[in-house]
């Protein structure tokens, strides 16, 4: 896996945006998303909605996904 940040294009609300998140980070969101059942962009359209306007979408994508793996 690479340390570096890889740029993918997701589609949020209809809106297409692209976020660069580490490799292991793509990995466990899409892991977290087949574990809800939900597609990732519907993941990530309610982790946009409930970040805080001076939280980038990639910065939010990867506190949750910490969070999710910390709480038991």
């Amino acid at each position: 896996m690479s340390a570096r940040p890889v740029k993918r294009s997701l589609t949020l609300r209809g809106h297409r945006t692209s976020v660069s998140l580490e490799d292991a980070f793509w990995a466990a969101f899409r892991d977290i998303a087949t574990a809800q059942a939900k597609p990732l962009n519907q993941l990530a359209a309610e982790i946009d909605a409930a970040r805080a306007l001076d939280v980038g979408l990639a910065s939010a994508i990867r506190v949750f996904v910490l969070e999710w793996f910390r709480d038991p």
